[in-house]
């Protein structure tokens, strides 16, 4: 390698040195599971070095935790232009694009799939991890009650539990996310697509169409 593409590595800013790191931790955790993810493997993966892994992140921990979070963020990011965002012109149409989101190709990759699982695996047992995909879980399931709810008052459904309602869509598309993941052959994903829009258009008949 030359002079100066050393340079221009070292001269990266933090954040993109940082991001690297993060990406390579994603890989990692994928193929080598939680436990399985060193610094060394991180490093290797994202062409750094050990010096600028520690740098930036300290130890594996922090490294784990920064993954987690950006895992987190970026879903959370996506599902809040959904639920929170202006463009969308009826409850329907926010509803459409919730399901879309919640299969589509940046969502459903399997990498951090597989990361958000390893991590939930472990939530148990440590706190942190717990809290933070707790507090996520929370939020979500907060804004699509209210979504829900708002899908019911207008169809004037006085019988169907919003809360119960989004509790269940959360805990489906998580294990339709999980076997899909696990087992691509027996659940592709278009079916999992297509399960979890039955369960929508079973309890929102007048907002969701179960065979588009």
């Amino acid at each position: 390698m030359t002079k100066t593409a050393n340079k221009t590595r070292r001269a990266q800013p933090k954040e993109v040195r940082k991001e690297q790191l993060i990406q390579a931790t994603i890989k990692c955790i994928a193929k080598h599971g939680l436990s399985g993810t060193t610094m060394a493997l991180v490093t290797r993966e994202a062409g750094l070095s050990m010096g600028i892994a520690n740098l930036h992140f300290e130890s594996k921990e922090k490294l784990l935790l920064e993954t987690l979070q950006s895992v987190t963020d970026e879903y959370a990011a996506g599902q809040a232009a959904i639920l929170e965002g202006e463009k969308f012109q009826s409850t329907s149409a926010r509803i459409e694009a919730l399901l879309n989101f919640d299969f589509s190709a940046r969502v459903i990759d399997k990498n951090k799939l597989a990361v958000w699982f390893g991590f939930l695996g472990e939530a148990r047992s440590r706190p942190t991890y717990q809290r933070i995909c707790s507090r996520q879980d929370s939020l979500a399931e907060e804004k699509i009650t209210a979504l829900f709810q708002s899908a019911l008052d207008e169809a004037g459904d006085k019988v169907v539990d919003a809360a119960l309602l989004a509790a269940g869509y959360i805990a489906l598309v998580d294990g339709l996310w999980l076997n899909s993941l696990v087992d691509p052959r027996r659940l592709p994903w278009k079916k999992s697509a297509r399960a979890a829009r039955h369960y929508l258009a079973t309890a929102l008949p007048k907002h969701i169409k179960p065979g588009k």
